[in-house]
């Protein structure tokens, strides 16, 4: 029974209670902050294996573990208890705390525990790095997947929950078409979420993402590229031969149409100004009926 509930929970739901702890932490900085519920043992926590965050700054957990040293760890571990194992936790927020209080040798470390199921875990885990954007594009994106194909949430919820729009999600989640090693880069901040996001309709995007690298591509030189072939030629002024004058739309241009259209059940086209910031919405109506929708839609804000 319970096993159904946790099923038909919908990300959302009470999200603003599992997040007070880490809120609460975040708003304390400049405060008291909070009290641990106990003092446990270093060797007794462990890492969310699911945790979506992958890559940590050596430099500034250099600068925590420091910190560390000096004053010990302000603010406590939110933990839960490890499923399994009587006295052992899970760590939900904090591991970049655990991890530099390790390098600075700690023996006890201060935590708060909670009872969360895995949901809970994994979304608090996916939404604390993205409110605070500690994720790469790439980790953002495996984490949104994780939260779709464990958990069978959508692309509205998780914008929704997030605070995001549908086709930021969506555009997203796109990266997680690439090879890996092209993940890779934009990993390690060799490629753009920009330059990844064009490479996705290429035949070889390995080829293009290296030749991107070499060459130090714009993302609209990339865009062209991936368009016109690995063996494009690009002039002095950075377009391509034979897309000069063109003024093909981008796929984030393509996505937003198609999640306004689909909004709207109605065609729409966005189309920017070339050099400038701004541009033209242009929304087709084939009824009186569409009309009347798409006025009361607009008077509604």
């Amino acid at each position: 029974m319970s096993d159904k509930r946790t099923k038909q929970r919908g990300l959302g739901r009470g999200l603003s209670a599992l997040m007070s702890d880490v809120n609460d932490q975040q708003a304390s900085t400049d405060s008291a902050p909070k009290a641990p519920d106990m003092m446990v043992p270093i060797e007794r926590i462990s890492a969310n294996p699911d945790q979506p965050r992958r890559q940590f700054d050596p430099e500034l957990l250099e600068d925590l573990t420091a910190s560390i040293r000096e004053k010990g760890i302000i603010q406590p571990l939110i933990v839960r208890p490890m499923p399994g194992k009587v006295g052992d936790y899970q760590i939900v927020a904090g591991e970049r705390r655990w991890r530099a209080a390790q390098k600075a040798q700690l023996h006890r470390i201060p935590v708060i525990v909670r009872d969360f199921d895995d949901t809970e875990v994994l979304e608090i885990a996916i939404i604390e790095n993205v409110q605070r954007a500690d994720l790469n594009p790439v980790e953002e994106a495996a984490g949104y997947q994780q939260l779709m194909q464990k958990f069978g949430h959508t692309q509205e919820k998780l914008a929704e929950a997030l605070g995001k729009s549908r086709s930021h999600i969506a555009n997203t989640m796109r990266l997680m078409q690439l090879p890996e090693q092209v993940q890779a880069f934009v990993r390690n901040g060799q490629l753009t979420a920009g330059h990844a996001r064009a490479l996705i309709t290429s035949d070889d995007p390995m080829a293009l993402a290296q030749r991107v690298i070499k060459k130090a591509l714009s993302v609209r030189e990339t865009e062209r590229l991936a368009k016109t072939g690995i063996d494009n030629v690009f002039t002095p002024s950075g377009k391509s031969k034979r897309g000069a004058g063109a003024s093909e739309k981008d796929a984030d241009t393509h996505a937003l149409e198609g999640d306004l259209s689909a909004a709207l059940g109605m065609k729409v086209s966005v189309d920017h100004t070339k050099g400038e910031e701004g541009g033209r919405v242009t929304i087709a109506y084939t009824s009186l009926d569409d009309l009347d929708t798409l006025c009361r839609l607009l008077s509604n804000g």
